[in-house]
This record gives C-alpha cells, sequence and structure tokens, in this order.
C-alpha cells in the first residue's frame, strides 16, 4: 500500500482506530504500513523532557498523544511471542519494530537450534524457560506446521581432560529437569557419527533445529488474528513514566501512551531502558556486544547431528549445526565488540575456525570453509564476568506500573520465546 512521503504509519493507524471504535468494528491489520525515514537503531536515544507534563506540548506539530493498550518494543522471536500471548489474553497489542521488517536482528542471525537446556545453573531463567519452552515449541510447531526436526545432538569431549567437564554438564542438565542425556565412550559416539573423533560424549536426543522466520511469521500471525498489529520502520526514541501509563515517542514524532510497554528491544534493549524517564538507573544494564561468526561447510557433511564441543567462555564453541536441508555451517566463535553492527564476517578467522573443527573432525579438507553470515549476543554481562542470566524486570521489581523489560535475551531466546512470552503475559495481568 503507498503512503504519500508525509504520513507515517502510526499516524495512519490510529485514524483506521479512531474510525472503527465509531463504527463499533474490530481493527484489522495492514498488510503493510511504513513511515519516511528509516532509523538505522533503536539506541542513540537523548531524552528531552524529563516530567510527562511537558510532554504533549514539546511534541512538533502540536500532535496530541495517542491512548493505546498494549505497546511490544521490537518484533524478533521473543518480541513476538510476547505479543501473542498478551493478544490471546484479551489485550490489544501493537509491537513497534525500527527496521522494515519482523526478526531482521539477532532472530534471523543465530544457529536455529532447538535446546534441551542443558548448561545453564540450576533454578537460573534461561534453564527454567528452555526447559518449559523447548516442549512448548516443538508442540508448537507440530500445530502449525513450522519446519523443524528433532534430530539430537552430541556433545564431545576432544581429550582425557575434558572428561569431568563432560560429567559436570550431564550433572547440571539432570538439575534443570533434562531427563533423556546418555553417556557414550568413543566407540559408541562414534558408531553414530563415524566422521566423529571424541573420547567420551553426550547424545541429547530432544535437541533439534528450526526454520526461525517460519516461526515468527506463524506468531505475527496468531498476533494479527487476535486483533494486534506489527507497524515497521517505528523506532521509539524517548519515553517517560505517565500519571496513565507510559508515554512513548517515535522517531517520526508520533506520540503514544501505553497501559502497558514490553521492552523487548533485543540488542537495543539496554538503550531503551536508558531512555525511560523515570526508570531508577539500577534498572538499566550497560549492553556488551560478543559477535558470533559462522563459515558455511562446501559440499554436504558427513554428520547427521549437530556435534558440540565442550563449551568455551560466553559461548559453547565452534560447533557444527545442520539446517533443514542438511547444509553445515560452523559456528559461532566470539569476539567481542563496540559497534552491534559490526556483522561482517573476517575471512582471516576461518584459520581458528580449521583448528578447532578439527579437534572433532580431523578430516576437514582445506579450503572447505568459506563466511557466513555473523550475529550479535546482546550480553549485559562482558568479557571475563560470568555469563548472566535472563533479566526479566516486571512491575514489583523496578515499581513502573505496565513495564516489563526484557533484557539480556541471548541463547537459548529462541527455544525459550514461547515460555517468556507466557512469563510477560502473567507479569501484565490487569
Amino acid at each position: 500500500m503507498y503512503h504519500p512521503p508525509f504520513i507515517s504509519p502510526l499516524n495512519f493507524v490510529f485514524k483506521g482506530l479512531f474510525c472503527c471504535l465509531l463504527l463499533d468494528c474490530r481493527l484489522q491489520m495492514c498488510e503493510s504500513l511504513r513511515c519516511s525515514d528509516n532509523p538505522r537503531r533503536l539506541g542513540d536515544c537523548v531524552p528531552r523532557i524529563s516530567v510527562f507534563q511537558g510532554a504533549v506540548s514539546a511534541l512538533q506539530g502540536g500532535k496530541v498523544s495517542e491512548q493505546v493498550d498494549c505497546v511490544v518494543v521490537g518484533a524478533g522471536v521473543v518480541g513476538l511471542a510476547a505479543a501473542r500471548a498478551l493478544a490471546l489474553a484479551g489485550r490489544q497489542v501493537m509491537v513497534l519494530e525500527a527496521a522494515e521488517a519482523i526478526g531482521t536482528g539477532t532472530s534471523s542471525r543465530n544457529s536455529e537450534v532447538i535446546h534441551a537446556g542443558i548448561y545453564y545453573p540450576k533454578g537460573s531463567l534461561k534453564a527454567q524457560l528452555c526447559v518449559q519452552g523447548r516442549q512448548q515449541l516443538y508442540d508448537y510447531c507440530a500445530e502449525r506446521g513450522i519446519a523443524h526436526q528433532r534430530c539430537g545432538k552430541l556433545i564431545v569431549a576432544t581429550h582425557e581432560d575434558q572428561r569431568e567437564q563432560l560429567q559436570a554438564i550431564a550433572a547440571r542438565a539432570a538439575a534443570n529437569g533434562v531427563d533423556d542425556l546418555r553417556w557414550l565412550e568413543a566407540s559408541e559416539a562414534m558408531a553414530m557419527e563415524p566422521a566423529l573423533q571424541c573420547v567420551a560424549a553426550l547424545h541429547s536426543p530432544s535437541t533439534g533445529i528450526i526454520d526461525s522466520h517460519s516461526l515468527m511469521l506463524a506468531l505475527q500471525g496468531d498476533l494479527e488474528n487476535a486483533g494486534g498489529m506489527v507497524v515497521c520502520h517505528a523506532s521509539v526514541r524517548e519515553a517517560a513514566v505517565a500519571p496513565d501509563g507510559i508515554w512513548l515517542r517515535t522517531s517520526d514524532g508520533t506520540a503514544l501512551t501505553a497501559r502497558a510497554v514490553v521492552n523487548a528491544a533485543g540488542l537495543h534493549a539496554p538503550a531503551l531502558a536508558a531512555c525511560i524517564q523515570g526508570l531508577a538507573p539500577q534498572f538499566v544494564p550497560r549492553a556488551f556486544y560478543a559477535k558470533g561468526s559462522y563459515f558455511t561447510l562446501s559440499g554436504r557433511a558427513p554428520f547427521s547431528r549437530l556435534i558440540y564441543p565442550v563449551p568455551e567462555a560466553a559461548g559453547l564453541g565452534v560447533h557444527l549445526t545442520l539446517d533443514l536441508g542438511g547444509q553445515a555451517k560452523f559456528g559461532p566463535d566470539v569476539q567481542w565488540v563496540d559497534d552491534p553492527y559490526d556483522l561482517q564476517v573476517d575471512p582471516a578467522r576461518a584459520e581458528g575456525f580449521y583448528a578447532e573443527i578439527r579437534r572433532y573432525w580431523p578430516a576437514l579438507a582445506d579450503r572447505a570453509l568459506s563466511p557466513g553470515y555473523a550475529g550479535m549476543r546482546p550480553k549485559i554481562s562482558g568479557p571475563g564476568e560470568p555469563a548472566a542470566d535472563f533479566v526479566i524486570q516486571g512491575p514489583d521489581l523496578h515499581g513502573v506500573p505496565g513495564l516489563v523489560q526484557l533484557l539480556g535475551i541471548e541463547s537459548p531466546g529462541l527455544t525459550s520465546c514461547l515460555a517468556i512470552g507466557k512469563r510477560v503475559a502473567c507479569l501484565l495481568q490487569p
């Protein structure tokens, strides 16, 4: 649908809402909503007002703040799952996405793995929500016909002094409620995967792979069928706690006041939190960025399962992942960077990949790897620090009615998305 350059998609939406309310009809989502500018990022938010009372008068052109029920900022897999859960609970939900389409950030630059819940500390949100979310996700995929495969994975020790670490992983998995891991000696593991070299392994049959884009489209479909909508090219630049909700202002000047706001901005969630006037600074973590590069394999891999080495600092090691077509990719590695948009793969990093992969696949041929793509982990703990848990802040924690913040939602965020969505809906029950 064509919109003249001066018309904001949010203004278009609110005119439609007003007309539909007058006619007592249900609002239907426009297939395509676009605004005149194309903001690159959600960050760089410098609040220009300190109290809500001055917000409306400060708006360019004298625009009036529109009243809405729920706003979810960010249309990645977690934001869409949260929006879906809220819409199915009866809330009127609008998702604001800074990019041109859903799921263009971390949600589309990962390994597309359904994790079992093996690695995370007992009692952590990562452990709880991954174990809950994994089964919910398998059920949802089966119900919606989303392409996926429960292919399983092997976690491999490649030398004797890693056996103890592998045993610790098994114990942690059991503590998290993952009850289907099986210990394999070298002969058993290499009988399953003849190209593999290891001294021992753990077999996780409940690990799988998924078409993440199809998942996000299904979540968006459920949201829209429940009366919600996604608005793209809608970057939030200012926010303030208000007497009647949370005031937001987008990059085109549109102002909203929402009864509930979910900060699901992924890499930019800490920057958005810092924009919220009235939110105490102790609830705004510092953002760190851990880049992960992937290299793809030319030709078909001789493996039918995912192969993971024992984990390394800040990541799960350079592992072998298969896509639904059987094509193999390796990664991600860990590279701490300052720019969340630094997504170019350096071909020189292939040398380190060959060394890591050959620990468990010695027959990897020279020049078999090509630069693939890179993703960015939305960290809230930095180099040398223990990995932070998911942070889900509700009103009971920070004291701001109607605000839920999702911070540091890195892996296993994809696996956990439906469980996170349910948690958000519970926190925002009227």
